[in-house]
């Protein structure tokens, strides 16, 4: 399974209602042709940054100017490629500003980053076969 969080500008209520009308008769969660899980996860309630690095918490932090309390976590089966539906997905959790991280690199990428195809410490967004090249030449898969 692989995860990416997206925390978007705006409102928690707005993420929701946009998940809602793009994902007709669900609720929190949603899932995508059954091959992504969509599910709000905060700090308070949930897990959120339960296992992540401090210092990942603090790029992000100062990539979107304050500390967030929730985000939309995608899971992606294994049993597809998923980049066309992330990105897609992404695309429109986005649209009015915030940024995504991945399983790959600690960088918040913005919509810009993602739509331009922008490459941070040789890997795309949600570039898991480049991540698995890059590791395999390392010695680490």
């Amino acid at each position: 399974m692989r995860t990416v969080f997206v925390f978007p500008a705006g409102e928690r209520a707005e993420t929701v209602a946009s998940l809602d009308r793009h994902l007709p008769e669900q609720c929190n969660p949603w899932t995508l042709d059954g091959n992504l899980s969509i599910d709000i996860d905060d700090e308070q309630s949930g897990c959120l940054f339960s296992d992540w690095d401090p210092q990942d918490v603090a790029i992000l932090e100062a990539a979107v100017g304050h500390h967030p309390t929730w985000a939309v976590q995608i899971d992606i089966s294994g049993r597809i490629d998923g980049t066309a539906e992330v990105h897609h997905l992404v695309a429109l959790l986005l649209e009015n500003g915030g940024v995504a991280t991945d399983d790959y690199t600690t960088h918040p990428w913005t919509l810009p980053d993602i739509l331009s195809g922008a490459v941070i410490d040789g890997l795309r967004f949600f570039d898991f076969r480049g991540h698995h090249e890059l590791n395999r030449g390392h010695g680490r898969s």
